[in-house]
């Protein structure tokens, strides 16, 4: 057989083989059963599905009801379905007012108060640069005020600013500090916007005693907190509240059939938090249904564990619905930090988030481009009848701005499988985190489109022979190489 023959009957296997499993798929998918679940998650029932609200409880325990049903399995060191989660609600002090020098900061304009208790008094600053391990090494800040700038060199995005910050607060609570103060001067992200956002109650991870640090922002876009001005501030801080409230992600498994790939994991995740009650529309509804933002993605995920569950592919399959990803990518971020499975037994992270879609024959994959995987996810999309395309608005940042970011730090190749958008139009915007995203402004032939790809895109990068992994030269190839030690 010669070199063309060849190469002709290996793509008509491979299409054959595809084809089957596209077969398989619309054989045994149910769409009435997989639109009843979108309909209840996003139902007012439900409230939004903001982990604060007691609400909350009735869509893990559907979620995890669903998965128990399905077959899947308990993941080891879980209780039942969930990895319980210790957040606390953190309140904005009733007043607030810090001064440095010739400057001020007052609660809700300049000052934001993020989390810890109650402090008044006049105190030492001591300046940590951007407040990594480093730069507190050899600093005296007991009884004092660890003062840094938020994030890190090429960490700018709002969740990098999030994940650092709970990570300078407890070094500076192991350091013996009294509170921390970020300067924020964050040049792509506006402070009006964290002000407006960050300035009411927050649901944080509980880090113990450093929870109780007090830690705060100061608008310093302009960089005049200089070291050399960094030397005593007056602070008072009165009327802070803080609660405990218990988080859950819900997680499962399915082992996979080859003797050898089944100790490697797809993990197959989306959030299924949303942002809960907000500001009412013209109509005076105000409960954000989140159909788009992620009932949809909770649902792709529990038709896959339905579908591997009763067809299991070569690898395990590991499966994730996060919480508090509207909070800060909290739920993922815990998982990642302490995760059930080890993480280098996970070789791919096919996650869902979105904001909407505008454009029905294609599905936007963030992370398109950046691993040795994209192709099947292009060839289960065309299988479906639609188009997979990259990332049409790199300027959002969007692939550090959901769950599957927590994974990629730690190596592991995470794209996001997204709804089909060609830009953040005002189609998108029109759903967005309003009352509006709601099952009946949905398009459901296409939702069913999308979970089928989804399914389809996960079988063949589970039942790869080869291990995904990121393109030459990708930010998080170093990472990869420490985690699977290549």
């Amino acid at each position: 057989m010669n070199k063309t023959t060849l190469t002709l009957s290996l793509f008509m296997a491979a299409s054959s083989l595809t084809f089957a499993q596209k077969q398989d798929i619309e054989k045994k998918f149910d769409g009435k059963e997989a639109i009843s679940h979108l309909t209840y998650l996003s139902s007012d029932e439900l409230m939004g599905r903001d982990p604060a609200r007691p609400e909350m409880k009735l869509a893990y325990s559907y979620i995890a009801k669903q998965l128990e049903a399905y077959g899947t399995k308990n993941v080891p060191g879980a209780e039942g379905y969930y990895q319980n989660i210790p957040f606390r609600l953190s309140s904005p002090p009733k007043t607030g007012k810090v001064s440095i020098g010739d400057k001020e900061f007052d609660l809700g304009t300049s000052l934001l108060v993020i989390d810890g208790k109650s402090l008044s008094g006049t105190y030492d600053l001591v300046d940590v640069g951007f407040g990594s391990a480093e730069d507190f090494q050899g600093k005296d800040l007991k009884g004092k005020i660890a003062v840094a700038n938020v994030g890190a060199p090429g960490r700018l995005s709002p969740s990098d600013l999030f994940a650092l910050g709970r990570e300078k607060t407890m070094r500076a609570k192991e350091a013996g500090a009294v509170a921390i103060i970020e300067k924020f001067n964050a040049p792509s992200v506006p402070w009006q916007l964290v002000s407006n956002f960050l300035n009411r109650t927050q649901l944080t991870l509980d880090q113990g005693a450093a929870s109780d640090l007090t830690y705060m922002w100061v608008e310093d876009q302009k960089n005049t907190l200089t070291p050399d001005k960094l030397k005593t501030a007056s602070i008072q801080v009165e009327g802070k509240k803080n609660t405990s409230v218990e988080g859950k992600n819900i997680l499962a498994w399915i082992e996979g059939t080859d003797p050898v790939l089944k100790n490697e994991f797809i993990l197959l995740s989306a959030h299924y938090d949303h942002v809960g009650v907000g500001t009412p529309d013209a109509k005076g509804d105000s409960i954000y249904n989140g159909t788009r933002d992620n009932a949809i993605g909770t649902v792709a995920v529990l038709n896959a564990a339905k579908y591997f569950a009763q067809n299991p592919p070569k690898r395990s399959i590991l499966l994730a619905l996060w919480t508090a990803e509207e909070k800060g990518l909290l739920g993922s971020a815990y998982f990642a930090n302490n995760p059930l499975i080890p993480l280098n037994q996970i070789v791919y992270n096919l996650n869902i988030d979105g904001a909407g879609y505008n454009d029905t024959s294609i599905i936007t994959v963030i992370g398109l481009g950046r691993t040795s995987a994209d192709f099947m996810m292009e060839e289960a999309a065309q299988e479906f009848g639609v188009k997979a395309v990259s990332d049409p608005a790199p300027e959002q940042g969007l692939y550090d701005r959901s769950d599957n970011v927590n994974f990629a730090r730690k190596g592991i190749p995470a794209p996001t499988f997204s709804l089909g958008f060609t830009a953040f139009d005002d189609e998108i915007q029109k759903y967005y985190h309003k009352a509006a995203d709601q099952v009946e402004s949905f398009d459901l032939d296409y939702a069913q489109v999308y979970w089928k790809a989804y399914i389809l895109a996960a079988q063949k990068i589970a039942n790869w022979d080869q291990k995904p992994v990121w393109k030459a030269g990708d930010k998080y190839e170093e990472a990869s190489k420490q985690l699977y030690g290549k």
